[in-house]
């Protein structure tokens, strides 16, 4: 018997394939909506395996198709990485804005339960570490990033507008950086940037000294958390993090890669980017109390599964 009916926005995506896999695995039919700007087909090849899995092609910034009844949407559609909303700052800031309040028309129309999938680079470069979920962030409003950054900021207000106005059960996820099997190699993240340099043995690129730091949540985890807080009563009108507290720095990460895949490559600097951030490790002690959820991955296990990924695509 199913347990609702799903829209995953972004569905084809890294994050949204996993969590339509995750989710039809748990008993839900499920549709995925992607225009496949920076998402893949392949990525659903388990998801069509399923007679409960649909999928939809579609810009949700255009006028929305037909797609039935709907008991639960989980907004994940956007560029995530930073050369993709950097290649796409236009569509990045529609999807986000316009395609968001699409998706929150669609949730009162339904009365469904909404997931905003925002971001921690809300946050900028910030002045408060680790994060929580109070701090307001420091944002650069008209750089390079904020196609991506203050277009997730705009979703996340209207997203309280709807709460607020028309009482929907929403609730907010805020994503530290995610990684593991179905990033794309060219994605510009900074694990599938280091870890297809370690394996082709060409020089491992750090941006700046390496001191800047990051944590890393493997997507399973990911995943786990997702779900629990689309379905909590808990989570109801709430902003929570979801990451893996266990920081790095960007040289020790490459280093850590290099030892892992046995490589040759140099590790060699460059230049560090506008409003790159210089520390990122989130506060997830909400999530661990209203969603009794936490990592269970280490950033040791899961660059094993991730690497052993990229080695079947060499």
């Amino acid at each position: 018997m199913s347990k609702g009916i799903a829209l995953v926005t972004g569905g084809a995506g890294f994050i949204g394939s996993h969590l339509t896999d995750g989710l039809l695995g748990l008993g839900y039919r499920v549709t995925a909506l992607d225009n496949l700007l920076t998402g893949r087909e392949e990525n659903l090849a388990a998801a069509r395996k399923h007679a409960a899995f649909t999928f939809v092609r579609h810009d949700i910034t255009q006028p929305l198709p037909d797609i039935g009844e709907v008991d639960c949407i989980a907004h994940l559609a956007s560029p995530a990485s930073v050369i993709d909303y950097q290649r796409y700052p236009e569509e990045t800031a529609l999807t986000n804005s316009w395609g968001t309040i699409q998706m929150l028309r669609l949730a009162v129309k339904h009365r469904a339960t909404f997931l905003l999938a925002s971001t921690s680079e809300v946050y900028g470069d910030p002045k408060e570490h680790p994060q929580k979920e109070t701090y307001w962030g420091n944002v650069n409003p008209n750089g390079v990033r904020s196609c991506y950054d203050e277009s997730k900021r705009f979703a996340e207000a209207m997203t309280m507008v709807y709460v607020r106005k028309y009482n929907l059960n929403a609730r907010i996820v805020r994503i530290f950086n995610t990684y593991g099997p179905r990033m794309r190699k060219n994605d510009g993240r900074v694990i599938s940037n280091f870890v297809n340099q370690a394996l082709e043995g060409t020089p491992i690129t750090v941006y700046g000294d390496g001191t800047q730091t990051r944590s890393f949540c493997y997507v399973s985890d990911l995943v786990a958390g997702l779900v629990k807080a689309m379905t909590s009563r808990d989570a109801a009108g709430e902003v929570i993090n979801l990451g893996n507290p266990e920081e790095y720095t960007v040289q020790d990460l490459a280093e850590k890669i290099k030892t892992m895949t046995h490589s040759s490559s140099a590790i060699t600097h460059n230049g560090l980017p506008d409003d790159d951030p210089r520390e990122r490790k989130p506060d997830i002690a909400k999530a661990q109390r209203l969603l009794g959820w936490e990592p269970t991955i280490s950033v040791t296990d899961g660059l094993e599964k991730t690497i052993a990924y990229y080695r079947t695509l060499s």
